[in-house]
């Protein structure tokens, strides 16, 4: 019997097959598209049965290849591009696809665990799983969302698990092929190293610069909550997977500039600091992201604590501190 992680050489899914491999699961059909070849690095460490290109695969599993024969299916491949402006490319990719999975899932009782988005929530201000506040601002957000409605409409009388997580800004290790779409912290350490400073937006929609904020959740949080659920079979649902607090970009930024100092046996600056000594730059907030820009995002956590998840989620500063140690090796 096998595990799937479809998007298994990206950023969550790598990680996935990763603690998989840690629980002793090794038969993992890892599938993935790689156009970009450089995406094979993030499972060089890990154990898999097989690699199949994701076209191939959904039809291996429309041919009924696969039939009694999967345990789970962990669904991470998508396109996560939100400047994309290939409205066909994305629905055939991240809604149609997705549904043909889900119709495999129910049919074979396999349980299906997929990745949503927190972008259906769009420019709104309340962050909680009901359809209310859904109004994505760009094709993909619509793509995830839509998505999301066709699950609603299967839950009721879905006979094996179906959740869908509305992953918040995830950032951490088996991120670096993602290029501008990599997180903040990514992008700020590399910066810092190379430059010395690093940038954020100036303000907009009412915020100063840099007081943007969005709920940033480290990658390692994240892979906990999909196994936690891949533990408990007997629940099902679509949930926000965010730490349940907002932090600025300047946060981020603070708290990878001093991980960095702390690398080098410097002391910890603030954010003033950090301004004044020309550390922290803002650069003017671009033209083609006004009005499909998420200026603020804050999960609400209640239905995911609801479902008995205990965890406690990292913070910027300790998820921070944890990703530039790991990226400085």
């Amino acid at each position: 019997m096998y595990t799937i992680v479809t998007g298994a050489c990206g950023f969550i899914g790598a990680n996935i097959v990763k603690a998989l491999n840690e629980r002793g699961v090794t038969e993992v059909i890892a599938v993935d598209n790689l156009k970009k070849a450089d995406k094979f690095r993030n499972l060089t460490d890990c154990e898999i049965a097989d690699y199949l290109d994701k076209e191939e695969f959904l039809d291996l599993v429309e041919a009924g290849q696969f039939d009694g024969a999967v345990d789970a299916i962990f669904h991470e491949g998508a396109c996560s591009d939100t400047m994309e402006t290939d409205g066909r490319y994305m629905m055939a990719n991240n809604y149609r696809y997705s549904s043909s999975l889900l119709d495999f899932c129910l049919d074979q009782e396999v349980p299906y665990l997929y990745a949503s988005s927190a972008s259906v929530y769009g420019g709104g201000r309340v962050f909680q799983e009901a359809r209310e506040y859904e109004g994505p601002l760009n094709v993909y957000g619509y793509s995830k969302f839509l998505f999301d409605q066709i699950v609603r409409k299967h839950m009721a009388d879905a006979s094996s698990q179906v959740v869908g997580f509305r992953y918040f800004n995830v950032y951490g290790p088996r991120e670096q092929h993602k290029g501008r779409m990599a997180s903040v912290a990514f992008h700020h350490f590399h910066q810092y190293r190379e430059t010395g400073k690093v940038k954020l937006f100036e303000g907009c929609d009412g915020h100063g610069n840099g007081e943007q904020s969005r709920d940033f959740v480290y990658a390692e949080d994240v892979v906990k909550v999909n196994m936690f659920f891949l533990d408990n079979p007997d629940k099902s649902g679509i949930f926000n997977l965010g730490t349940g607090r907002a932090q600025p970009f300047n946060d981020v930024a603070v708290a990878t500039v001093n991980a960095c100092r702390a690398l080098d046996s410097q002391p910890p600056l603030s954010l003033r600091d950090m301004v004044a000594q020309g550390i922290v730059e803002y650069i003017e907030f671009p033209e083609a992201l006004r009005g499909k820009y998420q200026s603020f995002t804050q999960a609400d956590v209640g239905k995911l604590r609801a479902a008995g998840y205990r965890d406690e989620f990292a913070t910027v500063e300790q998820g921070v501190a944890k990703y530039v140690r790991h990226l400085a090796k």
